[in-house]
């Protein structure tokens, strides 16, 4: 018997394909969204026959946020429900100040933020509604602290994050729960050279971290919490020209 129905959009590669791995372990049903619709069949195969779960997939660029309701509305459709969804896809660019390419910036902003907003807004429809459900927002610590060079990467993730924490106050009354997970430095295609940063650690890992945040229903998770509670706790005593030097 399926444990729940979750969405994940960004759900080809890295955290996303990792996560749906996650949950199919568990018993959940899914419905996984991306771009690159050829590689979230070969994921679903092998998620219905290693784990026997129903996976539903859909094709679907998060920047362009007036799909984004459709293609949710025909996913809950197919699989019958709808218990948590995941607002996974994002992308970076390092953008130097007074570089003159806002192009890189925008598109940044259209998925990170705009993409991820549109996507959990269109779920928290059918959750008022049923007076349950859960969204999850997958944030960054750059929320917290920027990296730079890369400003509008963690503006987009400060943004969502004060966005969920929002969220979460107006839709508890609803029954709806609200879970912000802040990564640290996550191995996956988003960063090339991955291995370059510190305590970097498996999509894998960062999965499972993210499935018990979703079923013990925590509102705030860092992943990994070891040492990035530490670290952020300690930066804030760290004086702002020594920032670089840690990124």
């Amino acid at each position: 018997m399926s444990k729940g129905i979750v969405f994940i959009t960004g759900a080809s590669s890295g955290i996303g394909e990792a996560l749906a791995t996650e949950l199919a372990s568990r018993g959940y049903d899914l419905g996984l969204m991306a771009r690159r619709v050829d590689k979230l069949e070969e994921i679903a195969a092998r998620l219905r026959t290693t784990y026997g779960v129903r996976v539903a997939v859909a094709a679907l660029d998060v920047a362009d946020d007036e799909r984004v309701y459709g293609v949710v509305d025909a996913l809950r459709d197919e699989l019958g429900g709808l218990d948590v969804m995941v607002a996974n896809a994002g992308i970076t660019a390092i953008n130097r100040t007074g570089a003159g390419k806002i192009d890189k910036d925008k598109r940044v902003i259209a998925v990170n933020l705009v993409g991820a907003i549109a996507t959990l807004d269109a779920a928290a429809k059918h959750f008022r509604a049923e007076k349950k459900g859960r969204l999850v927002g997958i944030s960054s610590i750059a929320a917290f602290h920027p990296i730079p060079g890369s400003g509008t990467y963690a503006a987009t993730k400060a943004a969502l994050s004060m966005w969920l924490r929002a969220a979460r106050l107006e839709l508890r009354k609803h029954g709806i729960g609200v879970t912000a997970v802040h990564c640290g430095f996550v191995k996956s295609e988003l960063v090339p050279n991955m291995e370059k940063y510190p305590f970097v650690i498996e999509a894998s890992d960062a999965a499972r971290a993210i499935a018990d945040a979703i079923e013990e229903e925590r509102d705030e998770v860092v992943v990994p919490a070891w040492p990035w509670k530490a670290i952020l706790a300690a930066s804030k005593f760290v004086p702002e020209k020594l920032m670089p030097k840690m990124f």
